[in-house]
Order: C-alpha cells, then sequence, then structure tokens
C-alpha cells in the first residue's frame, strides 16, 4: 500500500492528494488516514509543503463529502443500497450512520470524518435527511480541516515511525472524538449567543 501513494504522490504530486480523497470520501477503498499520514511523513522528510499539502487534503476531502451530499440528494437512499455494497458500503453500516445522525444531528458531520465507515456515509444521510446545503457546509467543511490537519500533523510528528498511526488512533481516538464534540457544542452555544445579542441590539 505504501508503495501505491508513494507513486501517487511522486507522479501527481498535490493534485494526487486531493483526486484520493475525493474518492476515499465518495467511499472508494482508499485507506484515507494512511494517505495523510503518509503524506505528513512526507512533509518530515521535507518532500512535500505542510501548508499546501493541508490545504490539498482539505480541498479533497470537502470535494468528496460535497460530491456525496449532492449525490444522496439526487438519488437518496436505493443508490446507495443498490451500489454500496460493491465497495464495502454495507446495509449495517448505513444503518449505523442513521441512528448516529438521529443522535448527534450536525455534529456527526464534525467528528464522523475519524469514524471509520462512517465518515464514507454521513453526507449522504444528512442529505437524504433534507438537511440544509449551508449548514452542512460549515459541518462538514470545519471537520474536513480539522481532520485533514490531524492526520498529517501526526504523520510529520511521528516520522519514521508513521506507520504506528493505526495503534495511536485505536488507543486515543474516543478522547478526540469526545473532545471534538465538547467544542463543536460550546462552539454552537456561543454562535447561539451571539446571534441573540445582535437580535438584542437591532
Amino acid at each position: 500500500m505504501e508503495n501505491h501513494i508513494a507513486y501517487l504522490l511522486e507522479h501527481y504530486g498535490y493534485f494526487g492528494i486531493i483526486f484520493a480523497l475525493i474518492g476515499g470520501i465518495v467511499g472508494l477503498p482508499i485507506p484515507d488516514e494512511v494517505i495523510l499520514t503518509y503524506i505528513g511523513y512526507n512533509v518530515f522528510q521535507g518532500k512535500l509543503s505542510y501548508l499546501i499539502s493541508i490545504v490539498s487534503a482539505f480541498v479533497g476531502a470537502t470535494g468528496g463529502i460535497s460530491l456525496s451530499y449532492f449525490i444522496g440528494y439526487k438519488f437518496g437512499l436505493p443508490l446507495l443500497e443498490k451500489f454500496g455494497p460493491k465497495i464495502h458500503i454495507t446495509e449495517q453500516k448505513i444503518n449505523r450512520t442513521k441512528k448516529l445522525f438521529k443522535k448527534f444531528g450536525p455534529y456527526l458531520l464534525l467528528f464522523g470524518y475519524f469514524i471509520p465507515g462512517v465518515r464514507h456515509l454521513t453526507a449522504y444521510i444528512a442529505a437524504v435527511n433534507g438537511f440544509p446545503y449551508r449548514i452542512f457546509v460549515v459541518y462538514a467543511y470545519t471537520g474536513a480541516l480539522i481532520w485533514s490537519f490531524t492526520f498529517i500533523t501526526l504523520g510529520r510528528i511521528l516520522g519514521e515511525n508513521w506507520t504506528n498511526v493505526e495503534l495511536y488512533m485505536s488507543k486515543y481516538s474516543i478522547y478526540l472524538i469526545t473532545s471534538l464534540l465538547v467544542l463543536s457544542i460550546f462552539i454552537y452555544f456561543l454562535w447561539k449567543r451571539r446571534n441573540r445579542l445582535r437580535r438584542g441590539i437591532s
């Protein structure tokens, strides 16, 4: 797998990052976290720019999740249920994401990137549920930036040990997801409070 990612970066550079993440977010069997961490490792080696890598990953992630939203909006769940199994999106994963979305709502768009098998489906489910696109963009794009930054930075910090990312994530992912949820709730209440103050002034 490392050889494939290395080939992608060597021949297509930052555009390879964008296209790989678009495909991975839409649902193709591409190891997104591995790609991002390996990008961070290349940053560590001085082969890639840290800032441009994060921007490229952000563009790819937002492009992929936006495409997923529009596919879900246009074709709904029947398309996903019909073709999903061919790209390892099972009915069990769909039902799991439905339950999570009902429980956490838009916050799932924020931290769902960090849950394997869920990030591929959050945009579809949001679109099927008629979630407004402008609100979808705020949560989904913020989550994309956090996700891209986290794994690229992790790969940069780990350096030669970048392959240990799965060990670190399996150990600490629950703390990261909890922190993101608390942060998103805090930001939401700040936003609501600011809107109330504005209405009071006007």
